[in-house]
């Protein structure tokens, strides 16, 4: 985290990881979207398959431009690393999703309604979201920096 920081080149990389997860985060709720509104396929298939594109999307642009200088490794050990994180970055988003929404519904319902943007459950869950979103988010991009882009200079 210090790096960050302290090092403008890292803050570069983060900066660009955030650009590249947001795109990548548009690619999985639209593929998902696409092909589960339009095309009728079931939702957890929809999802699985966004999923993937996103991962792919996001490997691409982070070789591309997150992390340019990285091609010491081969091209596939490092889909196979990224893509690895990305499915414990999952793991550790949906026990937070699952455990922490009601909890943090419960605190919203405590709230008088009329001072809420949202109801008290869409409240919770957004907030949710938002806490396993950036946790995962440093989690990607800590393990990839130094796992998947290991061949990086700092």
């Amino acid at each position: 985290m210090t790096s960050i920081l302290v090092n403008s080149r890292e803050r570069t990389r983060f900066f660009r990881f955030l650009v590249v997860g947001t795109i990548g985060a548009a690619v999985d709720f639209g593929v998902e979207n696409l092909l589960h509104r339009l095309f009728g396929f079931p939702y957890v298939w929809a999802g699985a398959v966004s999923f993937i594109c996103a991962i792919f999307s996001n490997f691409y642009w982070n070789r591309v431009w997150t992390y340019p200088d990285s091609r010491s490794k081969p091209i596939l050990r490092q889909l196979f690393q990224f893509t690895i994180v990305n499915i414990i970055g999952l793991a550790i988003r949906i026990p937070i999703l699952r455990f922490l929404e009601p909890v943090i519904t419960r605190l919203f319902q405590l709230l008088p309604e009329n001072r809420l943007l949202l109801p008290p459950d869409a409240m919770g869950e957004n907030l949710t979201l938002a806490i396993a979103v950036l946790i995962v988010l440093f989690w990607n991009f800590f393990v990839n920096r130094y796992w998947t882009y290991s061949d990086v200079e700092s």
